[in-house]
């Protein structure tokens, strides 16, 4: 890149695990550029850092020993890693940054992320030479420590936050503490989310599903929430977080940043082919994480959830190297609160319409994935089984609202006769 004067720049070390990945400079002019630490390109037993970063993943050693150089947003392994929407504008007016300065946001969050990823801002003088060289010369300037002191308001959507519980209360987590739980408010635009999510997610796990545990909390138990406007419930929903073990962090990603997706693409790049593909092939288990996959995706077809786009599936890396299928989240009723849908997220066997999907489509989803389908049929009749036999007296004691059970008691007599729901 020759020896031109290219700016200051603030650097964050990325680390995994206690291990050095490498180093992720964020210049004036809105370039981000991670360099990958020759250490950690090297070694062959490494943590995974991405999936296709992975030893066993085809030219992962080049794909590393390049730069990872994007504008303004960060690479998608890192952008995925930021909140979206109103969190994110909460997030950004308070640290007083634009809302696609994501360099900064990484900066301010970077002690909590999903998974075990830590990124955190260097000392100019602790900047390896390496590093400002590789951008033509390049000075290191000393990183604000972001504080969220400003106040800021925001009309609340639904909010979710990370935080710690202890005695049957929650804190947002601070630098310092890692959150155990996600808790995510009451939404001002959409009635009782909170315990349709609960309804449904309980539900999945009766058919088969794995779950996290999960809860509802009362609003009062929650500590230190930013003023944002809640309505008038007064309960949250709470999910454990599957990639925290007490104080340690288990590496996870989700399936935008295994495909390098930003989060802008996650209705519109992908089919659910791709996703079984890949967990058929690389996963630990292939088997027995596509055949739960396969029941997933059924059961968001029986609990009419039109969301399960890229960034609701994750692959978990308990081990530290070898990738699963994590717990299932982010299952939720949405036809009760969208007019019309009737719709998958992402395309399956060729349709994305609920009420025109049967076996057939599962059969094309396999056989286009490479998993065998006599594999699958036996998990989705299972499935089917349970949700006959089990959910019609268990939603009478669920607490989602009446009108949303009525509706989804409704759409299950809709669905094609493989997968009606008496």
């Amino acid at each position: 890149m020759g020896n031109d004067y290219v700016g200051e720049m603030g650097v964050l070390k990325l680390t995994l695990h206690g291990r050095l990945v490498g180093y992720l400079a964020g210049f004036q002019n809105g370039r981000n550029v991670l360099t990958f630490a020759e250490e950690f390109t090297n070694d062959t037993n490494r943590p995974t850092f991405s999936l296709t970063a992975h030893p066993a993943f085809p030219r992962a050693k080049a794909l590393m020993d390049e730069p990872w150089t994007r504008h303004q947003k960060l690479h998608p392994v890192l952008s995925n890693l930021l909140p979206e929407g109103a969190l994110r504008e909460l997030i950004a007016q308070g640290l007083k940054v634009h809302i696609d300065n994501e360099f900064h946001i990484l900066s301010y969050l970077g002690r909590d992320l999903p998974g075990a990823l830590v990124a955190e801002p260097m000392e100019p003088d602790e900047v390896p030479d390496s590093v400002l060289n590789t951008h033509g010369k390049a000075r290191a300037v000393q990183l604000e420590r972001a504080s969220m002191e400003n106040k800021f308001s925001l009309a609340g959507v639904q909010m979710k936050f990370s935080m710690k519980e202890k005695e049957g209360r929650y804190n947002l987590s601070n630098n310092d503490t890692l959150g155990d739980w996600i808790i995510k408010t009451p939404s001002t635009l959409h009635k009782e989310v909170p315990a349709n999510e609960y309804t449904a997610m309980s539900l999945a796990a009766l058919a088969g599903v794995n779950i996290p545990e999960i809860k509802l909390v009362e609003l009062n138990r929650l500590e230190n929430l930013p003023p944002i406007n809640l309505p008038n419930e007064k309960l949250a929903f709470a999910i454990r977080r599957f990639d925290r073990d007490g104080n340690t962090r288990i590496h996870m990603e989700d399936f935008a940043q295994v495909l390098v997706k930003y989060p802008h693409e996650k209705y519109n790049s992908a089919n659910y082919e791709q996703i079984g593909k890949i967990l058929y092939e690389y996963s630990g288990d292939g088997l027995a994480d596509t055949q739960q996959f396969a029941k997933r995706l059924l059961i968001n077809i029986l609990l009419a959830n039109g969301d399960a786009h890229l960034k609701n599936w994750s692959l978990l890396y308990s081990d530290r190297a070898t990738p699963r299928l994590s717990p299932a989240y982010d299952i939720v009723t949405t036809s009760t609160y969208i007019t019309n849908e009737k719709q998958y997220a992402l395309n399956l066997g060729k349709t994305k319409a609920w009420y025109a999907t049967s076996y057939e489509h599962f059969e094309f989803w396999a056989k286009r994935s490479g998993i065998p389908w006599r594999a699958i049929k036996p998990h989705l009749d299972e499935t089917m089984e349970k949700a006959k036999s089990l959910w019609p007296d268990a939603i009478k004691d669920l607490p989602m609202n009446e009108g949303h059970k009525q509706s989804l008691a409704e759409h299950w007599s809709n669905l094609q006769a493989d997968f009606r729901i008496p």
